[in-house]
């Protein structure tokens, strides 16, 4: 059964909007547990527009609350985000390669390039028990030395695979396989999680093409989706892919 841990970011764009605590982020998030997430992710962007650093404290107190909810900070790796993370003592922390002013993530780690940074950040996060999972691109030729990295996980860049599913889902699956197939053959110790763009029509395919993926995580799709379905029926709707596959 793959995990499903749903990105509250969208809510806090909502509530940053009108600059109040509607909606209350907590609530989003208790509400999300309630209606069957298995865990929270957030990604607070040093602009702060959607999740802010001061609501990881209280998202992390929720957790604690919680039975078997895991939670995930994503960001890129600046001395302050990392200091906020370990504070925080998150279950997971996803490293992205993200600049300061990025809309969204859009690419993942060339991990010959930072290496240095990548083999520095991982053990100290590590050191701290805080499993490490890196953002990474549908291309082994963007994984040199990440043997040598050692992250607990990768998280799979999904972008291409559901910007080309509908016009051709078999070839647009190809080099995520081609991708899994090499980690989980060559470094079986790391495994493998998936994120970004991911919804109801693309996420069953996933997962049953990538049966070994342990977590997906989904926050804008699903959102959009509560529009019409509401948050309840549309967590369960996710539910029924994830715990089927």
């Amino acid at each position: 059964m793959t995990i499903l841990s749903i990105n509250v970011n969208k809510f806090a764009l909502l509530r940053n909007a009108r600059g109040t605590e509607h909606p209350n982020l907590i609530e989003m998030c208790k509400k999300c547990i309630d209606f069957g997430a298995q865990g929270i992710t957030v990604h607070p962007r040093p602009d702060e527009r959607h999740t802010k650093f001061s609501d990881l404290p209280n998202i992390k107190e929720l957790i604690n609350y919680s039975k078997n909810i895991e939670f995930n900070i994503e960001g890129y790796p600046s001395k302050f985000f990392i200091k906020n993370v370990i504070n925080t003592q998150p279950d997971q922390v996803t490293l992205v390669p993200d600049p300061p002013d990025a809309l969204t993530s859009s690419f993942g780690w060339n991990c010959k390039e930072h290496k240095s940074l990548l083999d520095e950040v991982v053990k100290e996060f590590q050191s701290h028990r805080i499993r490490v999972s890196l953002f990474v691109s549908p291309s082994i030729y963007t994984l040199d030395n990440l043997s040598n990295i050692k992250p607990d996980r990768v998280e799979l860049y999904t972008f291409d695979y559901a910007h080309n599913f509908s016009s051709d889902k078999i070839n647009s699956i190809k080099p995520y396989k081609e991708v899994a197939n090499y980690i989980t053959n060559d470094m079986p110790y790391i495994k493998l999680n998936a994120g970004h763009d991911l919804n109801l029509e693309n996420l069953d395919y996933l997962l049953r093409e990538i049966p070994y993926i342990k977590e997906v995580s989904i926050g804008h799709a699903l959102v959009i989706d509560a529009f019409t379905y509401g948050l309840k029926e549309t967590i369960k709707k996710y539910r029924s892919i994830t715990q089927n596959n």
